[in-house]
């Protein structure tokens, strides 16, 4: 496959900026899904499908059908508002879909978007306690009362009011600052892929069974992973690579390359289709994910890739290995998780400023580098010889040391 061109990563990169900026959230991402549908009717090589409870399957129509098809998958929401009720002129009540630290919500500033493409800011009041069995509660007093009174209804989605997005310098890092990098931007990753196989496959090149599952509402619990399990949306030999936006820590930089996760904070998931994505990204980079005690920083290639438990939170993953499915994470290491800006210092209690609403940022690099990540996996494990790569080039090693290093036991 010919390596991708800067007009490739420009449309890449676009997709990356529109999709995040779409307001969504868990149990109403119609607006994603409508950008989606756009996107496919200019592909009509591509296939669509919905399960009863609105998880999406996307495939490569002339692609051959098997039994264990590699499934990329990436959830459609971000923790965001809901309108419940209006209250009164220009006062409605909002529930909030996710999690986020009460300290962020205080006097925070949102954006309700109407049904009719309309959007209003508000400033949030008081929290209202027991409104909802589920998710906390605030009352939003609107700047224009008349006309957010006239348009909003329930069901409406309010975001965090912030800036446009941008691609700029953080730390020395060329990175993506944008409204919701989880999990639109696994989500723009996964349609470059695809994308990409697809016009391999066109050109008449091997491309294996790989296909997306889009999920709803995982911020709340990973509801549509569940029903997706539950209604048989995916086939029990599948393989499931879930693409995930996780907060960056010390040891997993912003910069760094895109992320082999090897577990989250409930499980560890499997083992030989870990291993197997692994082993692309360590082909695709020419080396590991870092120096070994014989090799030094400047030994590596160019192109990173970081191998991490990631165990700050939960991914999907483990909802399909509890169902008894194989299945790893890929991610993406995130900053201002969840949209909370110095949240290491707010969680310590040691901020100098009051907690704030900012956008996430990716690093430019590690999202291209995400892309290229998949593509490969697309190509190498999209057959049931390819879920054990891993495991199976790991035995040839060892085999290997027995033969050449057996005699030292003799």
């Amino acid at each position: 496959m010919p390596p991708l061109t800067e007009s490739h990563r420009a449309a890449h990169l676009r997709w990356l900026l529109d999709l995040t900026q779409v307001p969504t959230a868990a149990g109403r991402e119609q607006r994603v899904v409508a950008w989606v549908d756009r996107w496919l009717a200019e592909r009509p090589d591509l296939t669509r499908a919905q399960d009863p409870s609105g998880n999406i399957t996307i495939a490569l129509r002339d692609a051959p059908r098997t039994e264990a098809p590699l499934y990329l998958t990436a959830h459609l929401d971000h923790p965001a508002f809901v309108v419940e009720r209006i209250v009164a002129p220009g006062l409605a009540e909002l529930a909030f879909r996710g999690g986020v630290m009460d300290d962020y919500f205080p006097s925070a500033r949102v954006t309700a978007h109407a049904a009719d493409a309309r959007s209003f800011g508000a400033r949030l009041a008081e929290r209202v306690d027991g409104a909802s069995p589920n998710f906390k509660t605030f009352l939003a007093e609107f700047d224009d009362a008349d006309a957010a009174t006239d348009a909003l209804r329930p069901g409406d989605v309010a975001v965090w009011s912030l800036p446009p997005p941008e691609v700029a310098e953080r730390d020395g890092v060329r990175c993506v600052l944008t409204h919701a990098c989880d999990d639109l931007a696994a989500l723009a990753a996964a349609l470059a892929a695809l994308d990409t196989l697809r016009a391999a496959l066109a050109a008449g090149e091997q491309v294996g069974d790989v296909r997306l599952l889009l999920t709803r509402a995982e911020e709340i619990g990973f509801v549509g992973a569940i029903a997706a399990c539950r209604h048989d949306t995916i086939e029990p030999h599948a393989r499931l690579i879930a693409l995930e936006n996780s907060r960056s820590f010390p040891d997993s930089p912003i910069g760094a390359g895109p992320i082999v996760r090897v577990g989250d904070r409930v499980s560890v998931f499997t083992p030989e289709l870990t291993a197997a994505v692994a082993k692309v990204a360590e082909e695709l980079a020419g080396g590991p994910a870092q120096p070994l005690a014989t090799q030094k920083q400047a030994d590596l290639p160019a192109w990173r890739w970081q191998r991490k438990l990631m165990a700050g939170g939960a991914c999907e993953a483990s909802v399909f290995c509890a169902h008894g499915l194989a299945s790893t994470c890929v991610c993406l290491p995130l900053g201002n998780y969840h949209n909370m800006a110095d949240l290491a210092a707010v969680q310590a209690g040691t901020n100098e400023a009051p907690p704030r609403i900012a956008r996430e940022y990716i690093a430019l690099a590690d999202y291209e580098g995400l892309v290229d990540l998949l593509i490969a996996c697309g190509r190498r494990l999209a057959s049931p010889e390819g879920a054990a790569l891993g495991s199976a080039s790991f035995r040839q090693r060892l085999d290997k040391l027995w033969n050449d290093l057996r005699f030292v036991l003799e």
